[in-house]
């Protein structure tokens, strides 16, 4: 205040003492801000919303000052909470169970629902045979990210053509490796989660075989949160989960302008794909708003949604040796922080607006 004071001369300097105070007053309000680790994959629809609330200015509106650290794919993320290099974050619903059960993470919501983002892709040389004759999968070597939502699929889409795991060799890539090898011809079979589906069939004329929502099962997106962060920090937690939320809520109102700020994301993250297929990620990838969310996470009646999509999903990881039991999803999906959002009008209205 005194060098705001010794900025004026009097009262008629009044326009003068609002711009030479203005950066005091933003220097304050900054200090004033809550910084929040926030943890993500790039170029994936699902964290979109982080970009378009830095763009918009939402974090700090709700108090929030993120520092973000991305990673190439879920297990290793998880990995990093051990040194505390993030406190929230999204990932994939198998890296979120095995966080649980590796370093005690726990999910608190929804990302979206990533059913058909998760598939089973053939080269242009093999679709069509495969496709006829979904048999002609065995003995062929398929390359997928290991633990992972594209691992899921992928073994859902075996068991819907009657085939087992050893009927095939899957060989464990990173993401970018399989679309360099699907590419190249190198292989001719892939599990790959989206944007890279249309990376490869705009680029190398790959196409889809089966997605998980084919296969018959429910590939959920996570919200997580670190055990320890969760206990000392519920307010910012749920401050995160209403930034997230409004993202969402504006995006859904606000597809053309969003899809702008999509291409500039996924370039960021080195993905160029067009615009139909970005189109087709808002189409095909569900989100779920705040009444959603609390709806999934309901077990008023027992077993919610999001216990039923847990539980498959931990079965699959324990059938494949990643976990030795299956825990409970009550133990790891806690819904009190987006009954926190909720319960705080203001916040809740932070979260639903669409404007």
């Amino acid at each position: 205040m005194r060098i705001c004071r010794n900025l004026l001369g009097g009262a008629t300097l009044l326009a003068a003492m609002t711009v030479a105070c203005a950066p005091v007053a933003a220097a304050a309000a900054v200090a004033d801000l809550t910084p929040i680790k926030v943890s993500y994959q790039p170029a994936l629809y699902w964290a979109l919303p982080f970009y378009v609330a830095t763009e918009k200015g939402w974090w700090a509106e709700a108090g929030l000052k993120p520092e973000f650290s991305i990673f190439p794919a879920g297990v290793p993320q998880m990995a990093a909470s051990v040194s505390k290099s993030w406190d929230v974050g999204g990932t994939g619903s198998v890296p979120a169970v095995l966080g649980y059960q590796r370093f005690g993470i726990k999910t608190i919501g929804l990302t979206n629902d990533e059913s058909q983002a998760n598939m089973l892709v053939a080269s242009k040389a093999r679709f069509a045979q495969v496709q006829k004759n979904p048999a002609l999968l065995k003995g062929q070597t398929i390359v997928l990210t290991s633990n992972s939502t594209g691992d899921y699929a992928v073994q859902a889409c075996l068991k819907k053509y009657g085939l087992l795991k050893s009927d095939v060799t899957l060989k464990n890539m990173g993401q970018a490796e399989i679309v360099s090898a699907l590419s190249s011809g190198n292989a001719d079979f892939g599990g790959v989660w989206a944007p890279n589906d249309y990376t490869l069939e705009e680029k190398a004329g790959v196409e889809t075989l089966c997605t998980g929502k084919d296969g018959g099962v429910v590939v959920p997106g996570a919200l997580v949160v670190r055990s320890e962060y969760a206990k000392t920090h519920p307010e910012e937690v749920a401050k995160f989960l209403a930034v997230y939320l409004r993202s969402w809520a504006w995006m859904q109102s606000h597809r053309r302008e969003s899809i702008a700020l999509m291409k500039k994301f996924y370039e960021q993250g080195g993905v160029s794909i067009s615009e139909a297929s970005m189109a087709e990620e808002f189409d095909t990838r569900p989100t779920f708003n705040l009444s959603q969310q609390l709806k999934a996470m309901d077990t008023s009646k027992g077993t919610s949604d999001m216990d039923t999509w847990f539980t498959h999903i931990a079965t699959f990881m324990h059938d494949s040796g990643s976990l030795n039991t299956v825990p409970a999803a009550h133990d790891y999906i806690d819904d009190s922080f987006m009954k926190k959002v909720q319960g705080d009008p203001k916040l809740a209205a932070f979260a639903t607006q669409a404007k």
